[in-house]
């Protein structure tokens, strides 16, 4: 007794189990994930931190070292890296397989509001992370193009209202903008005129935050009646600087458009993008670590549309890189291989054995072993990548060098005279395959 004895003996369930199995297998194809390789990213977070003007050596001294001792603390880091540059300073933060990236991000928060005490009182703002590996390609940019608006309001578009929104959607990790900055207006300073005024550097720029600054005006008030001054010391075109009174030389008043050229521009003018010999702004997207590439590109794609609702209609977005479109086709190439040798190898078995029956064992039981493999695959939480169709092709030999083996044993029995049943029950002595079950059904039209 083995364990093909129960299936050769009870045909109808045998077939009623066959027909289970490939209907799960069927079903978990559906729901597989896709990618180029099998999901074994360590969870990773980026953590940035900025203080403009400051030497690499004063960001690696004063910004990353009171960093890095509070990140040490956290449990389950397997590796910490930091880089230290003009103005800016980055650490990277490798967990281990097992840590869940949330939690890790909820200890990484923690340490930086551990670490803000020791950081410069200068700093801008708070050190920022994000839940993406650095090392990582984008897995999509956008280039946002138009006729009518400037770069600088491209950009504004595109940090204020498509990075947010892209940044909320599962499994992306971060978003950043690039080819352009912010609006701003640009004030480029002749200095011989402005030494000819007897005037200094200073006194522009003392004056400039004297007269751009959203600060309370105080309120107007009598017996009865009390009313807020809420006038907007913020200026946002360059028109609006060049009238601006600097200072005075000989009782004349100096003015901006004297000794500068005042211009509407961009914050930072060395930064551009292109798309097709056209200006543009670049959305670049990367994804979480361990997060499906595939349903994280089709989530993008679905909430483009409403993104594009949300923007003048002046603006258009054209996707100039998208990694699952390689990720697709290597993957459909190695299906189109599965399905070729599958179809050799039943071809070959017909025309060596010249049998319908027989050749109708590998006919159903590769397909059947391939399909229920996917339901397997589906409960460990594999993914359909190059490796594991790879071996599903590989394995389709095995299978059917099984099924071969079978249908010579049994057939060898048949001439001997047994009886179907019984020739079926004396291959038990063989090895076990999955083509064993599916004999008997297949040997009725013979008996």
């Amino acid at each position: 007794m083995n364990i093909s004895s129960p299936f050769i003996h009870r045909p109808v369930a045998t077939t009623l189990l066959t027909i289970a199995v490939a209907l799960a297998g069927a079903v978990a194809f559906r729901y597989l994930p896709v990618s180029p390789l099998p999901q074994i990213d360590f969870p990773t977070i980026s953590v940035q931190a900025q203080l403009p003007g400051a030497s690499p050596e004063i960001m690696a001294s004063s910004v990353a070292t009171p960093l890095e001792r509070q990140f040490g603390r956290i449990a389950g880091i397997t590796e910490m890296t930091s880089s230290s540059y003009l103005g800016s300073t980055s650490i990277t933060l490798q967990f281990d397989l097992d840590r869940n990236i949330d939690g890790a991000a909820r200890d990484v928060q923690a340490a930086i509001n551990a670490a803000r005490s020791y950081l410069p009182t200068n700093l801008p703002s708070n050190p920022t992370y994000k839940k993406v590996n650095p090392a990582d390609s984008p897995i999509m940019i956008i280039a946002l193009t138009s006729d009518v608006y400037t770069q600088g309001q491209l950009y504004d578009y595109a940090s204020s209202i498509m990075q947010q929104r892209l940044s909320q959607i599962q499994g992306v990790g971060q978003v950043n903008v690039g080819g352009s900055s912010l609006p701003s207006v640009r004030v480029d300073i002749n200095p011989t005129q402005l030494n000819s005024y007897g005037l200094g550097l200073q006194d522009v720029s003392a004056m400039l935050s004297r007269q751009n600054a959203n600060l309370a005006k105080g309120q107007i008030w009598n017996n009865n009646t009390t009313a807020d001054i809420v006038t907007n010391d913020q200026l946002l075109k360059a028109v609006d600087y060049k009238d601006l009174v600097v200072g005075y030389n000989k009782g004349a008043a100096v003015k901006l458009s004297d000794i500068a050229d005042v211009q509407d521009a961009v914050q930072n003018i060395r930064a551009a993008g292109f798309v097709n010999g056209k200006r543009s702004v670049s959305v670049i997207i990367s994804r979480q670590p361990a997060a499906n590439i595939i349903d994280t590109v089709e989530r993008v794609r679905d909430a483009l549309p409403s993104l594009k609702a949300s923007l003048p209609s002046a603006i258009d977005y054209t996707i100039v890189v998208d990694r699952t479109v390689t990720i697709r086709a290597s993957v459909r190439d190695v299906e189109r291989t599965l399905m070729i040798s599958i179809a050799l190898v039943i071809l070959v078995v017909f025309l060596f054995l010249r049998n319908v029956y027989s050749t109708l064992i590998p006919a159903a039981v590769v397909p059947v072993s391939l399909i229920g493999t996917f339901g397997i695959m589906y409960l460990c939480g594999y993914s359909l990548d190059n490796l594991s169709l790879m071996a599903l092709t590989i394995s389709t030999g095995f299978v059917v060098d099984d099924a071969i083996v079978v249908i010579e044993n049994v057939t060898r029995h048949l001439e001997q005279g047994l009886a179907p049943m019984e020739a079926a029950r004396r291959r038990s002595d063989l090895p076990c395959c999955p083509s064993a079950f599916l004999w008997w059904p297949f040997s009725f039209p013979s008996c």
